[in-house]
Parts: structure tokens; C-alpha cells; sequence
């Protein structure tokens, strides 16, 4: 055996150059069918079989399409999704795949939760196969009605949420601030363009004196999101209009995005500040980069708050925009008075939220952390992936502040 053989264990090499061990090339691909299997499987469980006796034209037609689903999810998720390639294809694929992940799993969920269904007519004595009957229409009526309503939902004009945060330290020049949070478009493969000017209406009407976009602004570069993304620089405030990065920059262009943005009027906070001044008072407007941004590989980046206060007044309130919520700690640390964040979708699917709740300190909403330090977190404006909002609306979210 070589000393090579002893020191590496079997490699591959990536379509990027990358070397990868043998063994991932087997286990993420297992992985990944067994959970299509699952989440396609359940579901065929419950309405095609599990003792209902369906006809074998029914039986025949119900396992056609599960077989299909099952082959076509991670195929069109693989090719929809890969990093390496960008175009028209790509993004028709992305949106097949899209669309049968959240189908599949709104399916999954409530196949799930039919056993109870299941077991209430179990006790109350309906016997096979018109239980399995019960349970696979009612399920099946309620995935359907699921997925149109959550469609809906994910294309719908975001509703608005007004939120009242008292800030101590606020100035009283600065009390009834309004600042206008925007987040998590996420402009992609679905074309959202009309979207994206209803958007800029809504926010327009709101009249923002402070404007916010805090991240996740496309999944792609800025030429192929370039129309999606446009309506922003239509969109208005009094004083200031604020972006930072999300975790979706990172997957790409993301100093790009930050350039397109400052090209667009707004002001790209790349872990650095600005000043509102109102006669004698004054408020800190502060942004970071996301906080996978040091781990993305782009060259200076990652999330600075020391260098994004640098220079500030530590008596002056700070308004900071990060995209993930638990980026708080540091938030707490540096005595910030306001973090606004996006990130979580709110779940999006429900009950996504609460393995969100597993990874964020907060889903949604205003919360306290530590003695001075607030966090408003987002739902979002738009969606990722798979085109539904299941329990987990859309929002604009008004913030407005009132001096302690």
C-alpha cells in the first residue's frame, strides 16, 4: 500500500474542482431517496391503499403517479438546483421541483396527522374498508385545498403588520419613526416581476421614513433576477433606504448584489453605518453581512458589528439589520437597541416552524434579549422554493418607534 492509499481515503472530483470523499457520493444520493420516499410514500400509503380497496384501476393509476412523483422530485430538484448552472432550463426545472417538494410535503404532513382521523372512527367502530375510504378523501380534499390556498398565499401582495417599539434611548425628534421592513423576496425561478411592482405599491402607500430590505433578496445573479429585482428602486422613504446581505447571496453573487442594490438608490450596508440627524438627536443605522458570509468564501465579507459601529456615538440608539435572528448575541453584546432580521419564513409550511425554532431564537415577532436589546423578526415578503404559505403568512412590517 502506497503512503497516498494510507494518508487519503477515496476521492472524486466535483464539476467545480473540488475533491469530495467516494463514500458522500453514495450517502447524500441514499439520503435524499429515502426521503422522497417517505414523503411520497406516506401519502400513497394513505389515500391509495390502507385498506380502503379501491378498484384495481384506481390502485393502478394511484401508484402510476407516485412512481412518477418519486422519480421526478430529486431529479428535477438536482437539475433545478445545482450550482453550477444558470439559464432558462434550470429555472423551468427549479420550479417543477419546487412546486413537488411542497406538494409532497404539505401530502406528508397530512397523511401524518390522518391517523388520528383514523383512529377516532377506529374507536367509534366504522370498520374497513369505508374508514380507509373516509380517511383518504378526507385527506385528499384537504391537501388539495392546502395547496391552492397556500399558493395564494405565497403569490398574494404581502399584508401589512404595524408593530409599536418603545426605544429608550430614542430621541424625541425621531418618536413615530416609521420603518418599513421588507424581506426575503427571494426573486427566482418563478417570474414575480408583477409581483415585485405590487410590492413597491404597497410599501409606496405606507410612506416609510426609513426603508429596509434585510436580505435574501434573489436565488440567481443579478442579470438573470435583474427585472424581478427593478420595482426596488421605485420604492420609497423620507430618510433612508437600507439593504443587507441574507444567506442566498452567499450562494452566488453577492457583492454583486450589494453593488446592483447601491446602483438601485439604496444604500448597501455592508457591516458599516449611517446617521439620521433630526435637530440635536440622532439615530444609528447599522447593517451586517449574513452570518454564513464568512464561511461563503467571498472575499471580505463575513458579519462585523465591532467595524459596522466603528466610530459611532455609544450613547446614540441603534437600529441594526441582520438577516438571521440569532445573530442577537452580538447584537446584545454591542447594547443595540433594535434588531430587525427576516430568515424564518415564519415556517412558511407549516409546521416547518418549529424546526425553524430549532435552529433561530424566534419565528416571528418582537421579542426581548437582555436589559436594552429588541428583535423584531419578519416572516418575510416572499418565499423560498416551493411556491406555497401554508399558516405562515407574508408580511410588510411596519415598525414604528416611539421614544421611551
Amino acid at each position: 500500500m502506497t503512503d497516498r492509499q494510507t494518508q487519503r481515503p477515496e476521492q472524486s472530483v466535483s464539476p467545480d474542482g473540488s475533491t469530495r470523499p467516494r463514500s458522500r457520493r453514495v450517502v447524500v444520493p441514499t439520503v435524499v431517496l429515502v426521503v422522497c420516499a417517505v414523503l411520497v410514500g406516506l401519502p400513497a400509503w394513505t389515500v391509495v391503499f390502507a385498506g380502503a380497496q379501491w378498484p384495481a384501476a384506481a390502485q393502478s393509476v394511484g401508484s402510476a403517479v407516485a412512481v412518477a412523483a418519486f422519480v421526478a422530485l430529486p431529479a428535477a430538484m438536482y437539475l433545478g438546483h445545482r450550482p453550477s448552472a444558470e439559464g432558462v432550463s434550470k429555472d423551468v426545472w427549479a420550479r417543477i421541483g419546487d412546486g413537488l417538494l411542497g406538494l409532497a410535503w404539505i401530502a406528508f404532513v397530512w397523511s401524518a396527522l390522518s391517523l388520528l382521523l383514523r383512529l377516532g372512527l377506529w374507536v367509534a367502530g366504522v370498520d374497513d374498508p369505508l374508514r380507509s375510504r373516509i380517511v383518504a378523501v378526507t385527506t385528499l380534499i384537504v391537501v388539495v385545498v392546502l395547496a391552492l390556498w397556500g399558493h395564494y398565499e405565497a403569490m398574494r401582495t404581502p399584508r401589512v403588520r404595524h408593530t409599536t417599539v418603545r426605544i429608550d434611548r430614542l430621541g424625541a425628534r425621531f418618536d413615530g419613526l416609521r420603518v418599513v421592513l421588507v424581506t426575503d423576496t427571494h426573486f427566482g425561478p418563478l417570474d414575480r416581476t408583477t409581483w415585485s411592482h405590487r410590492l413597491t405599491a404597497a410599501v409606496n402607500a405606507l410612506e416609510p421614513d426609513v426603508l429596509a430590505h434585510v436580505g435574501d433578496i434573489a436565488d440567481g445573479s443579478v442579470d438573470r433576477r435583474r427585472a424581478q429585482a427593478a420595482p426596488l428602486e421605485a420604492m420609497l422613504a423620507s430618510a433612508a433606504r437600507v439593504y443587507v446581505t441574507g444567506n442566498h447571496e452567499y450562494f452566488g453573487q453577492a457583492q454583486e448584489w450589494l453593488d446592483h442594490m447601491e446602483d438601485l438608490g439604496w444604500n448597501s450596508l455592508h457591516n458599516r453605518h449611517v446617521v439620521l440627524h433630526r435637530g440635536d438627536d440622532a439615530l444609528i443605522i447599522a447593517g451586517v453581512d449574513d452570518a454564513t458570509a464568512a464561511g461563503s468564501g467571498a472575499p471580505g465579507h463575513g458579519a462585523d458589528l465591532v467595524r459596522a459601529l466603528a466610530g459611532t456615538d455609544p450613547s446614540m440608539p441603534v437600529l441594526l439589520l441582520a438577516h438571521q435572528p440569532k445573530q442577537i448575541g452580538d447584537a446584545v453584546d454591542a447594547g443595540v437597541d433594535l434588531q430587525v432580521s427576516g430568515h424564518t419564513h415564519g415556517g412558511q409550511i407549516w409546521p416547518f416552524s418549529a424546526l425553524v425554532r430549532l435552529d433561530q431564537p424566534v419565528v416571528h415577532g418582537l421579542s426581548r434579549h437582555g436589559a436594552r436589546t429588541q428583535l423584531y423578526t419578519s416572516r418575510g415578503s416572499g418565499f423560498w422554493g416551493p411556491p406555497f404559505r401554508v399558516f405562515a403568512p407574508s408580511e410588510i412590517s411596519v415598525l414604528t418607534l416611539v421614544a421611551g
